[in-house]
């Protein structure tokens, strides 16, 4: 176990990012995770938690009224960034000719999902990691209505940060001296909570393609 805690902190160190990047890298960081396309595999949510807890216990110099106003510009404009370049790089998406990898049913299909539920997708799906970093991108390729897309952008961005954020940032202040005992479980359990909709996602499709590939198999 405590060889894994230190493998941990080498791979992701978030105090070490959070005290020598400071507040300009968690900036860039939740701007990436949620604009660029290269930025999946950054660690957001328990970052925001951590700086908001930091900034409880100190170990961040910087106000908690700046800070979750600053991470909320940057996970807005983040999106704003994806939608655009899903907006510029779509066109050559609706002009392709299918292929074995790609077919335009797909886009079609994923265009008519986003009319219909791209509040869901937009809203919560920025508390589910490479799915925050995706969607507005695709949300730019299907050509969302971008005043609607603005509204859940704002309305997730807002919800995402605050909450992550504050709720670091009150547990820190409350628990202050017994907090870093429990650092390496918070990780964890962040960890783990945020990649269960992943893992869900994946078996669903599993359980529905067999399920497809039984009733073929008796239909035939």
């Amino acid at each position: 176990m405590h060889e894994f805690w230190n493998s941990l902190q080498h791979f992701i160190d978030p105090e070490k990012l959070l005290k020598e990047g400071g507040f300009y890298v968690v900036m860039f960081v939740i701007f990436a995770e949620t604009g660029l396309f290269f930025g999946f595999f950054l660690p957001g949510d328990y970052l925001l938690f951590l700086a908001g807890m930091f900034v409880a216990t100190g170990k961040l110099d910087v106000n908690i009224y700046v800070l979750v106003i600053g991470l909320i510009i940057s996970a807005i404009s983040g999106n704003f960034t994806g939608y655009w370049f899903g907006r510029k790089t779509g066109p050559v998406l609706y002009q392709r000719k299918d292929s074995f990898f790609f077919k335009k049913r797909y886009l079609k299909a994923a265009e008519e999902y986003y009319n219909k539920q791209g509040a869901f997708a937009l809203i919560m799906g920025r508390f589910v990691p490479i799915v925050r970093t995706f969607a507005p991108i695709f949300a730019g390729v299907v050509k969302l209505d971008f005043k609607k897309f603005a509204l859940y952008n704002i309305t997730g961005g807002f919800l995402w940060i605050t909450s992550l954020t504050l709720l670091g940032y009150f547990l820190g202040k409350r628990f202050e001296k017994e907090i870093n005992d429990y650092l390496f479980y918070i990780i964890t359990g962040f960890i783990i909570i945020t990649t269960l909709p992943l893992i869900f996602a994946f078996v669903k499709k599993k359980v529905v393609n067999v399920n497809k590939e039984h009733t073929t198999n008796n239909e035939s």
